[in-house]
């Protein structure tokens, strides 16, 4: 549309302000932009998988079996809570992000200036813009206005930019140096800060490879469970089974589905999120930390990120057979009585003494300027860019010294001083003007490194994670801190030239660019989806707004604490100390937390594959059904306790590229063996029972001892032997599965070669501890009453000794057998070699 230029004074009355601000063109604050609360809450109490949990758990509850309802309900609830708990806590922070300040702005209403706030200015007000205040609409400058604005909130660009009349001012950007008034053309969510907040707000799930592999094992099982739970229901009924039992089976069923994956995960990314802050890293997302162990491309900001921010002396070059001495004097003596010190000062200040002067006269440093001056008893000085003084020196700077120091990243100030000791530094007029000069020394400035920047750009290389520096200063000075910092880096690419390229074109280019300059958020926001078609596992660093689009698009955002609130907010890690050298190790540790889920997987989907095939092939022998809802509670001696200490103790190796082939290779074998050997000893057990051998107990006793300690009811005229085997049975087919399922962590971490059929060996005996120590925990359930009926089984019974040990042994040595020789693998064509 065309713009308006309006004189300052004119503005809007109230009554127009008014009627605009029904109409809806106010400057209000952004809203909303994500999942409300009762929706987080019902999709995540109320998912699928916790649903089918939920109606088991009644109907065991109104069968009067409460501690299966526990058992069932409860894994179900506990997903539930930190699923969404993790939720709204991402939901309160995204909510209250503002990119405004909500202060009072100065508008023109009636003719005379007023004061309100931010959210009452409209559509066509005339706002009032001063020295120290924050932009809050978009809009152009009006005449008689000049004025320089920080955009590196908006931009990361770091110099003032000189706004003229007519000059567009967005929303966001901040005063720094002179006055005017701008017209509010784009407001609220339609302004350059409304629309970076909305999307900034805007709620993503990024789910890692994890989390998507084992959702996929969790569906296909779940299909697998109901077509078995259709068959052996059936069977059920023609049966006659009663409605307990039937719930009961339903129950046992259900428990195949490895829902306990899930908080399986969400226990070890906490563990690990713990241990990533100890290293100064703090996980807001607790996803991140599988994520940062998959990363293999870092995109980060140059200032805040790789550079502190601040600036350091690097050299002086004395000129014109000026002494050291001299020119370090009088460059210290400039910085240290400067009244308004900007970053240059404060550096020169930092590295170099000065003399008190008697200042006279000075003109701090401008963006338009390009120079500052001040007028001492020692005579007028000036310190600016040589480009800027060229016009006023009596001879030239040789350019050779400043291109060099400029071609690799360095600021390059000159240092003269008047040839008149009584020169002033201004016209007739007043305004700003160097008198002639004579060059003293040049003063070369370099950004300051963030301490071991090199050290971690050196790890990330070795870890053959590749790096690539996004910024919105010039290319050239990019590219040298890049240099420095330690990125190899070809040609630098400025932003404009993203801005016609198609994606393919902008993919090419990309993969072989390590440095853009002069990019905009949305050039940030480009770059890292085309990482991402290109298969790359990205990290996005930064640390102002401009960061905040591209963090939310790349698959872990990492902010510094010292950056702006709304990148923190965003953000999926901060480093808390603004320590890049935080990154490695949190990348190691998040390594070791996947491998340590990895090792703890293999055992899980073993067990329940394991159980799944034992339930059918009991059942197809019509021995009764093999599990109580009560026994499924053992998964935590299994895979609970495991994979606490598995995930501490893995190792910072790459994660397994090849998990889902190797996860066949090593389950089917394992699964197929142990339901062998399970469903033999359950059926050893049952026929001596039935028939009356070694127990020491009448089938009766047996069951009065079972109703005593565990509350479930055969009824008066059940058949108590078929009862007694059926509990006896299953005592004997837990207890195998239980030592099964820790020996076959020997044989997933093993020490030595005793149990190296599958992979080679650690050195680490930490693992064989584990396993005698869970061994003996579960001996002691075993022995203890309340312990082993709560989990619905019967105390020591000589017939599970004689039979069990005899079969673990041969469990072993067969399982032994079929992973050294690669028996199922070459029966289905998986065979590879030996994982190492």
């Amino acid at each position: 549309m065309e713009q308006v230029m309006l004189a300052p004074a004119e503005g809007l009355t109230g009554a127009e302000a008014e009627a605009r601000r029904r109409r809806g063109e106010a400057n209000t604050a952004v809203q909303g932009g994500s999942r409300s609360y009762a929706e987080i809450l019902r999709t995540n109490v109320f998912s699928f998988f916790n649903l089918i949990l939920f109606v088991i758990g009644a109907a065991l509850l109104s069968l009067g079996r409460y501690s299966d309802a526990l058992i069932s309900v409860g894994l179900g609830l506990i997903n539930a809570v930190i699923s969404a708990s993790q939720e709204i806590r991402a939901k309160r922070k995204l909510d209250r992000l503002q990119l405004l300040d909500r202060s009072g702005v100065l508008v023109v209403r009636d003719g005379r200036e007023v004061e309100i706030a931010p959210d009452r200015v409209v559509r066509g007000d005339v706002v009032r813009v001063r020295p120290g205040d924050q932009i809050v609409v978009d809009g152009p400058l009006l005449d008689g206005g000049r004025l320089e604005a920080d955009e590196s909130l908006l931009t990361g660009e770091s110099d003032p930019v000189v706004k003229h009349p007519g000059d567009e001012l967005r929303s966001g950007s901040l005063c720094v140096a002179g006055d005017g008034h701008q017209q509010a053309r784009d407001v609220g969510v339609h302004s350059y800060a409304g629309r970076l907040t909305a999307e900034a707000r805007r709620a993503t799930t990024d789910r890692t490879p994890l989390q998507r592999s084992i959702e996929f094992i969790v569906r296909l099982v779940m299909a697998l469970t109901v077509l078995m739970s259709g068959c052996i229901l059936a069977q059920a009924f023609l049966e006659g089974f009663s409605v307990l039992r039937v719930v009961q089976i339903t129950a046992v069923l259900s428990g195949l589905v490895p829902y306990g994956l899930f908080f399986l995960i969400a226990l070890a990314y906490t563990a690990g999120a713990v241990r990533i802050a100890r290293s100064g890293a703090l996980v807001q997302q607790v996803n991140a930390v599988e994520s940062i162990s998959n990363v293999d491309v870092v995109c980060t900001d140059k200032t805040g990120t790789l550079t502190t921010g601040q600036l350091t002396l690097e050299e002086i070059v004395p000129l014109g057979g000026h002494e050291y001495a001299e020119s370090a004097e009088a460059l210290g003596g400039l910085a240290h009585n400067a009244v308004t010190p900007n970053l240059t000062a404060l550096a020169i200040a930092g590295s170099l003494g000065g003399p008190v002067w008697e200042v006279r006269d000075e003109v701090p440093f401008s963006s338009s300027l390009r120079w500052s001056g001040m007028v001492t008893e020692s005579g007028t000085w000036v310190l600016g860019a040589p480009d800027a003084l060229a016009g006023r020196l009596r001879q030239q700077v040789p350019a050779a010294e400043v291109a060099d120091r400029a071609g690799r990243g360095m600021r390059v100030l000159l240092l003269a001083r008047a040839e008149d000791p009584d020169a002033g530094l201004r016209d007739a007029a007043g305004r700003p003007e160097p008198p002639m000069l004579t060059p003293v020394a040049l003063a070369v400035l370099a950004d300051e490194l963030r301490e071991d920047v090199a050290a971690t750009m050196a790890r990330f290389r070795a870890d053959g994670v590749e790096v690539k520096v996004l910024s919105g200063d010039d290319p050239r000075t990019v590219a040298a801190i890049a240099a420095r910092a330690g990125v190899a880096a070809s040609d630098p690419v400025p932003g404009a030239d993203l801005d016609d390229l198609d994606d393919p074109a902008l993919d090419r280019l990309v993969a072989r660019t390590a440095v853009f300059g002069r990019v905009a958020p949305e050039h940030k926001e480009r770059i890292v989806r085309s990482l991402r078609r290109q298969g790359r596992y990205v990290a996005m660093i930064g640390d102002g707004v401009n960061d905040a689009r591209a963090l939310k698009q790349a698959h872990v955002g990492v902010a510094m604490r010292s950056g702006s609130a709304v990148t923190r907010d965003v953000a999926d890690i901060v480093l808390v100390d603004d320590d890049f050298a935080a990154l490695p190790p949190a990348q190691h540790e998040g390594r070791r937390i996947i491998n340590g889920i990895g090792i703890s997987l293999y055992v899980f989907l073993a067990r329940v594959a394991s159980q799944g095939l034992v339930i059918l092939a009991v059942t197809m022998l019509q021995l009764g059904f093999p599990y109580s809802p009560t026994q499924v509670g053992l998964t935590l001696f299994t895979v609970g306790i495991p994979t606490v200490f598995l995930t501490f103790w893995a190792t910072p190796d790459r994660p397994d590229p090849h998990m889902p082939r190797n996860l066949v290779r090593f389950v089917v074998p394992a699964s197929v063996v142990t339901a062998t050997f399970g469903t033999a000893i359950y059926t050893a057990l049952y026929t001596l029972i039935s028939h009356g051998f070694g127990s020491g107990r009448t089938p009766g006793r047996i069951i009065h001892e079972f109703e005593k300690n565990t509350g479930l009811r055969y009824g008066v005229d059940a058949d108590f032997t078929t009862a007694s085997a059926t509990i006896l049975a299953q005592t004997g087919l837990s207890t195998f599965f239980c030592f099964a399922s820790f020996l076959l962590i020997l044989f997933l971490a093993p020490r030595s070669r005793v149990f190296a059929a599958w992979t080679a060996p650690t050195g680490d005996r930490r693992p064989a501890l584990l396993v005698l120590g869970l061994s003996v925990l579960f001996s002691a359930v075993l022995c203890v009453p309340g312990l082993w009926s709560y989990f619905g089984l019967m105390g020591p019974s000589k017939p599970v000794f004689l039979v069990v040990l005899p079969a673990l042994i041969l469990w072993y040595l067969t399982l032994t057998v079929v992973f050294r020789f690669g028996l199922f693998d070459r029966l289905l064509g998986l065979d590879q070699p030996k994982i190492s």
